[in-house]
């Protein structure tokens, strides 16, 4: 049965919440099952979403699955699971089935693979939302000081508009540097972590792709091919995501005994 927000099944929400939606699927081209992969004794996916529920500005994680193996897990856990349709092609539309379903301000989509998150970057996207009813959908950012991480197509960049709204996504090293600029680092790394009012995630995920997000393959320019604005806040956090068995082991071995993994 699908949990409903407000009943026993699923936590209670108001207008003026902020939700954390996780969408997990099984069926990872990479590495099917990810969500489920053990790490220091517990399931990816749990990982997650206990350090989700550690987010200050966070009052409520749910877990988005159309599988069954991983709503099981969730529930075995003790955290609150939404079956969704199986046919979304994104998680941003897994998410967005969620918030079609709950009465609250503030939707984050974390993705599934992120066992390392730090609870504070979920509220350095959060907060900003709060601060200003002006603003429609946050994003991270990491500074760029290694001239291999600009250079590398799987590391997406941002660059900013002086108000720190987006101004474009690419796989590309930009800017292109053609002068030095003291201080400045060489670019500025993505992190693939949202935060949306409930009602632009609604809006952004019926929107149609654009030739910019299909060249690129990169959903975020959707946004801003549609005139959605996009605040790009500065972060120190790092994202150490999880898409192939290489990226597990590493994940592994930190929740071993690694420096930073705090598992």
């Amino acid at each position: 049965m699908r949990p409903r927000p407000g009943t026993p099944d699923g936590p209670s929400i108001s207008p003026a919440c902020s939700v954390v939606v996780i969408p997990a699927r099984y069926q990872s081209t990479r590495l099917p099952g990810k969500p489920l992969e053990v790490i220091a004794g517990r399931p990816m996916i749990q990982h997650v979403y206990e350090r989700a529920t550690r987010a200050r500005l966070a009052d409520a994680v749910v877990v988005a699955t159309d599988d069954e193996r991983i709503r099981e897990a969730v529930e075995g856990f003790g955290g609150h699971v939404w079956l969704t349709r199986p046919d979304h092609r994104t998680g941003s539309d897994r998410a967005a089935e969620v918030a079609a379903g709950l009465a609250c301000d503030v939707v984050v989509n974390l993705q599934g693979d992120e066992p390392l998150i730090e609870p504070a970057a979920i509220d350095e996207a959060i907060a900003p939302l709060l601060a200003d009813a002006g603003l429609r959908m946050t994003t991270l950012c990491r500074r760029i000081d290694e001239p291999g991480t600009l250079a590398d197509p799987d590391v997406v960049k941002v660059v900013r508009a002086l108000n720190g709204d987006a101004l474009y996504f690419s796989r590309a090293p930009i800017p292109f540097a053609r002068a030095a600029s003291d201080g400045e680092p060489l670019g500025w790394k993505h992190i693939g972590l949202y935060a949306y009012r409930r009602d632009v995630l609604l809006r952004f995920t019926r929107l149609q792709p654009g030739p910019l997000e299909r060249r690129e393959s990169l959903e975020q320019l959707r946004a801003l091919e549609h005139g959605l604005a996009i605040r790009v806040v500065e972060t120190g956090y790092d994202s150490v995501g999880v898409d192939t068995p290489a990226d597990l082991e590493r994940v592994r071995r930190l929740a071993a005994g690694g420096p930073g993994a705090g598992l």
